[in-house]
């Protein structure tokens, strides 16, 4: 694997490894000046790194989200949580269990708890109920093991102040995708100061580091944005806070939202499409929402994209992985062949990928950059 220590990649992981934190300074203005940088590619789908190139570097970490910088990604996709003193982190699970090493700090053995979550008692070590000093002393792992595993344990949690960094000090433009995770969960047991909530201090963030304007408006394309959330109650609160452009995450359509008891089902239907377009630009629907799976083929493909585009909504679906056992049996096994299909034939507007490097070849192949 080429190196992670390269052009902009060695700044930042520096940066983090000297132990930069949640209230990082706003960088020198000389050192990011988007003026004297290749723009964001506008003439084809977004190739939309999911947390990371996390089909080879843990997720979520700042060398995931490096090596998928080198690999070619428009944006880079994050979800943000809060740790039990308030600042905003990037990891995916309200629970530490599955991807860090928490289970073997017998210091935090006594720190399991049982909390509600998503209609459903869960048992774990939860985000909330760790400072970001405890989070950062924990080490992070790849998810899945059929993974490459050289990597596990060498990286750290890090903040939304350091993952916005890792963007803006990249050699080109680079776009940053993070997703309010959870807020009513977070809401819940992290508490501010002046009665802020989780949306409040998501917002604060982005707006430090310049992050404004509509779609595709000049300030937007120095420092490209999407805000991304399965709770429509958190997108339409921020939109008086922002202009910045936000979708709708969509679920399976038997699942529910968190905030407003709601069936994907309803909310993928005509008269909420036509109310929610009001505060987003598009939606992200999972995949198998768009096209149903039978038995690992493909099904029945819905109509949720047309309609989207009717209404003038992006779609951005996910998420798009290499292995087998993810991809259906009409691609055999073939990665590029279900891009092609996506691409070409449904018509998306972008894909959240694990695999951005994959994603970047084949539009490299069949839409290269256009050269002045």
């Amino acid at each position: 694997m080429p190196s992670l220590m390269t052009g902009y990649v060695s700044v930042v992981v520096l940066v983090l490894l000297g132990g930069s934190d949640a209230n990082s300074a706003s960088p020198h203005r000389s050192q990011l000046d988007v003026n004297h940088k290749k723009p964001l590619q506008t003439f084809r789908p977004f190739n939309i790194a999911h947390r990371g190139s996390n089909g080879e570097i843990p997720e979520e970490t700042a060398a995931a989200y490096s090596r998928a910088i080198e690999e070619g990604a428009d944006f880079i996709e994050t979800d943000i949580l809060a740790s039990k003193d308030g600042h905003l982190i990037c990891f995916h699970d309200v629970t530490l269990d599955a991807t860090t090493d928490i289970a073997d700090r017998a210091e935090f053995a006594g720190r399991k708890r049982t909390y509600e979550f998503e209609r459903a008692n869960v048992t774990g070590w939860f985000v909330v109920d760790f400072t970001l000093s405890e989070l950062k002393s924990l080490r992070v792992k790849q998810r899945y093991t059929f993974r490459d595993q050289q990597y596990n344990w060498k990286y750290k949690i890090i903040t939304f102040d350091e993952f916005i960094l890792i963007a803006l000090y990249a050699e080109r433009v680079v776009g940053i995708y993070p997703e309010i995770k959870n807020p009513i969960f977070i809401n819940q047991y992290v508490k501010w100061s002046g009665g802020k909530k989780f949306e409040d201090k998501f917002v604060e963030t982005l707006l430090k580091y310049g992050y404004k304007g509509e779609y595709m408006s000049e300030d937007w394309l120095k420092k490209p944005l999407f805000i991304q959330s399965f709770a429509p109650t958190s997108l339409i609160y921020i939109s008086n806070m922002t202009n910045s452009p936000k979708l709708l995450l969509i679920d399976d359509t038997t699942a529910r939202t968190q905030d407003t008891n709601q069936s994907y089902s309803e909310i993928t239907s005509n008269g909420y499409l036509t109310f929610i377009r009001n505060y987003v630009i598009g939606i992200g629907p999972w995949k198998d929402t768009i096209i149903s799976a039978v038995s690992n083929h493909l099904g029945h493909l819905t109509d949720l994209v047309a309609r989207a585009h009717a209404l003038n909504l992006q779609v951005h679906p996910y998420t798009f992985r290499n292995e087998n056992s993810f991809l259906h049996f009409n691609f055999h096994q073939d990665p590029y062949a279900e891009y092609e299909y996506w691409l070409s034939i449904i018509g998306v507007d972008g894909l959240f990928t694990d695999f951005t490097g994959s994603l970047h070849r084949y539009q490299q192949w069949t839409a290269p950059h256009q050269m002045k």
